[in-house]
């Protein structure tokens, strides 16, 4: 069933100093392989490019010289799996290639269910890890509730753009995100149907933030850290709630250490929670994102936030326009029909 006789894979040449560059990266190729017994053989149909695999190219992360990790959705071409047949539609955290052999009940391979009017970008977006994250920080590290008010950093990426959708569906009061350009917080306010956003370059985050929600917030979800995570702090009403995400301010300068918040003891004064959030410590309420999300995307209330860039030749140059913020919504990459 594959169309392709050739596999290629990406691998990670050599360690970056600061923003990554495409020389960092090499391309293998080699025939598609066939399944050993207990394995499947996919061909992938989209790839996922994160923020996280940033902080992974650094030591203790991505390997040197083997195909890199992530997340990935394909089609079953051939099987030696039980369970796993032609045709059927798998995600998996093989990465970054064409082909993938994948043995089933290791915990990285899951089939896709057979949801009527979703589309498939959906399971690598809203319904994949990028919502899991988003549903996971908001209803279990945050526990937040209708009519709370929310600040959301990277508002208009990936997590962010989630996030919003997801704590409007669960009757969120006033909703604030921060994004790097006008047009994204035209977006966030014209298209997401967020109460209020701002450029990040225009100030200081809290005197931004203050000025965007003088009321104060109740709950941050962080996908910045540095001066987004001192702004909330600041912000943030007694017995506030912090769900920390990630930190992207700070993925390109490993080597050094990162400027902590010069407020942090205001978490004490205020009562305040910070949490950070794991995704993969919640794989047991995949079911739950899906039972509840799958009827808005079938109705079309909600819809996949993707960015879609094509050919697997273009992987890295989605990569690094994402770390550049040339997204709006989840970055993903189209290596077949």
């Amino acid at each position: 069933m594959t169309t392709q006789r050739t596999a290629r894979t990406l691998h990670l040449a050599a360690r970056p100093h600061g923003f990554p560059t495409p020389d960092l990266f090499t391309v293998h190729e080699a025939p598609v392989p066939e399944p050993a017994p207990g394995t499947a053989v996919v061909e992938n149909l989209y790839l996922s490019v994160d923020p996280y695999h940033r902080e992974a190219m650094d030591d203790g992360g991505w390997a040197l010289g083997v195909p890199l990790e992530g997340r990935a959705l394909g089609r079953v071409t051939a099987s030696r799996a039980p369970g796993f047949a032609e045709g059927d539609l798998v995600l998996h955290r093989e990465g970054w290639r064409t082909h993938a052999v994948v043995e089933p009940g290791e915990g990285r391979v899951r089939k896709v269910p057979a949801y009527d009017g979703v589309p498939l970008t959906a399971y690598l977006s809203i319904l994949g890890g990028t919502g899991l994250t988003a549903y996971v920080a908001l209803t279990r590290t945050l526990e937040f509730r209708a009519g709370q008010d929310l600040f959301v950093s990277a508002a208009a990426g990936g997590v962010g753009t989630a996030v919003g959708r997801i704590a409007r569906l669960l009757g969120a009061g006033r909703v604030v995100g921060s994004a790097g350009s006008p047009a994204k917080v035209a977006w966030l306010t014209g298209e997401l149907g967020f109460d209020a956003a701002f450029d990040y370059h225009d100030g200081p985050v809290g005197e931004l933030l203050a000025k965007t929600a003088p009321g104060g917030i109740d709950a941050y979800v962080d996908n910045v850290g540095g001066d987004h995570l001192e702004g909330a702090i600041s912000v943030l009403r007694e017995h506030g709630r912090i769900a920390w995400v990630g930190a992207i301010s700070q993925y390109h300068s490993a080597h050094e250490p990162p400027a902590a918040p010069r407020n942090l003891f205001d978490i004490v004064e205020k009562s305040l929670r910070l949490e950070g959030v794991m995704v993969r410590n919640y794989g047991d309420v995949q079911q739950e994102l899906e039972d509840f999300l799958v009827p808005h995307l079938q109705s079309g209330a909600v819809v996949p936030d993707v960015t879609v860039v094509d050919g697997f030749e273009r992987t890295v140059e989605g990569f690094l326009g994402m770390l550049r913020g040339g997204n709006t919504g989840k970055m993903l990459i189209r290596v077949a029909d």
